[in-house]
Order: structure tokens, then sequence, then C-alpha cells
């Protein structure tokens, strides 16, 4: 889905607000020595020949210049200048409101996120009520989710997005940008998952169980819809083994081959309880039958 603010057209109406700025020397003028040397020369020309005034421009000019810059140039960032300017110059204005969400869009197409968080967050402040405030949450959300980094970094950056993008569900569960905000919800507790995956495989190698086991057992539990869950299951069921508690082995083994019986971690997670003298068999009363219940899954 292209990330365009719907119903934002070139002709808005808009009414131009005349606001002429108005200029005072003031007296510190009459303190300027009157002599010949040259500094006084100089503080006479700053304040007298130098060009002050400022020339506001109409709203719906800049607006469409923004808009030039952005559709035609490919320039984003000079396009959210021109967006920012009418703000600037005319901020009780419906162009401002306009301009407002068409710089966070102009931000995020120059990947410059943080700019496009903060000028969402603005318009989702100031217009909650505006048609256009879930698609300002979505760019919010949008600009948390590419910044996703890979599983071996820090995932504050993916826990921020998934918090946005169920903010967007929450509050717009009709709009359109609903249906894609589930889909990268899924995407980013995928991260999240192998990120706890990649550190359980590590604790599997140093033969710290206990620690490996908490980690797939978060993904077990928390992100049960993820491709990571098949491992982890498997997983579970190998560490289990290992320091002895077969019963939780048995049921990790069970769920799996009930949910994806056609899994080849399912194949391993049956054959290593079988060659403990055992067979599958799912303890209902077991965190992970539990978690698979809950989701109707088991």
């Amino acid at each position: 889905m292209t990330l365009a603010p719907n119903g934002l057209s070139i002709r808005w109406g808009f009414h131009r607000l005349a606001r002429p700025l108005r200029l005072a020397a003031g007296l510190a003028v009459l303190a300027i020595p009157l002599s010949g040397c040259s500094s006084a020369t100089e503080t006479w020309d700053k304040v007298f020949n130098k060009d002050e005034t400022f020339v506001e421009e109409p709203a719906e000019k800049l607006y469409n210049e923004g808009l030039f810059l952005m559709n035609e140039k490919r320039d984003p960032k000079a396009a959210s200048k021109k967006f920012e300017e009418v703000d600037r110059q005319h901020p009780y204005s419906d162009w401002a409101r306009k301009s407002l969400l068409m710089s966070a869009y102009a931000f995020y197409n120059a990947n410059d996120y943080d700019s496009c968080i903060g000028a969402a967050t603005r318009y989702v402040t100031l217009h909650p009520g505006s048609p256009d405030a879930a698609y300002a949450q979505y760019l919010i959300a949008a600009s948390h989710y590419d910044q996703i980094p890979d599983i071996t970094r820090d995932q504050g950056r993916t826990e921020k997005a998934i918090a946005a993008l169920e903010e967007v569900v929450r509050k717009y569960p009709t709009s359109e940008y609903a249906v894609s905000a589930k889909s990268k919800l899924e995407a980013a507790r995928d991260q999240l998952a192998g990120r706890e995956m990649n550190v359980g495989r590590y604790y599997m190698q140093k033969r710290n169980y206990t620690a490996a086991i908490n980690r797939f057992k978060t993904v077990v539990t928390q992100y049960q819809t993820t491709r990571h869950v098949e491992e982890a299951l498997a997983r579970l069921t190998e560490a289990y083994m290992t320091i002895g508690i077969v019963s939780e082995a048995q049921t990790a083994a069970a769920v799996l081959g009930h949910n994806f019986p056609d899994s080849p971690w399912y194949k391993d997670a049956y054959n290593l309880v079988r060659s403990g003298g055992v067979e599958p068999s799912e303890n209902q009363g077991s965190y992970i039958s539990k978690a698979f219940k809950k989701l109707g899954l088991g």
C-alpha cells in the first residue's frame, strides 16, 4: 500500500491570513554615535539599509510548491521545508493542518524517520478527530517499523513499532491502514520471536538449558502464530529431555505433532522422545498445552 494521504489534493480551499509584519526600529537608533568613524556608519547601514522586510506568501502557493517538489522533483526534503513554512506563516489555517500531515509524509519519504514521527505525533495530538488521523498514526508506526534491526541487535525499535501498529488497529479498526498494520504486526512479532530463538540456541550450545528453556518458552507462550514456534517446541523437547523433565518433553512433542504433523521439527522431536523410551503425550496442565489452547490451537 502506498504511503500517500487520502483526500489530500492540490486545490484545497483556503482563507489567506493577512498578518503584515510591523517592524519597529526602536529608540536604540538614537543612541548611534554621530561621528565619522566607520563603526557608526556600518551600524547606521545595518539599521536602515539592510532589507529585513518579511514577505508573507499565500498558504496555497507554499503548499502547491511543496507538492510540486514532492511529486515532480522527487525532492522530499525540499518539499518538507515548504510544508513547514505553511505552518510557520499560517499557523491557524486549514492549510497548516494539511501541510503538517504532508510534512510528515515528506519526511517519511526522505527516510527522516524521527522528524516524521515528530510531525505525525503532533498531527494526532492537535487533530485527533480528523479523518486523516489514522494515516498520521500509521506513519508513526511505519517509521518505527522501517527501522527494525536484525535479530542480533537490541529490539527496542521493534517493540515501539508493535506498540504503534497496535494503536492503529485499536483506534482505527475499520480504516484501510488497519489491514496493513496487522500484516506488519505479524512480521514485527516474528522478529521478536527470532531474537528469542537466537539467544535460546546460544544457551543450548553453552549447555545452559534452563536459560535456553526460558527463551523458547517465551516463543511458545507469546509468539505461537510466528514461524519460529515449531522449532521452539522441538528445542523444548530436546532441552527437557536433556535435564530429565520428561513429562514436559512429551508435552512439547505432542503439541508440536498435533499442530504441525508434517513439520520436520516434529519428526526430530518424536524420535528424540522415543529414544528415551516414552511416547509424545500431552500434559493438559503444562504451560505449553495451555498456551495453545488459549488460541484454540490445542
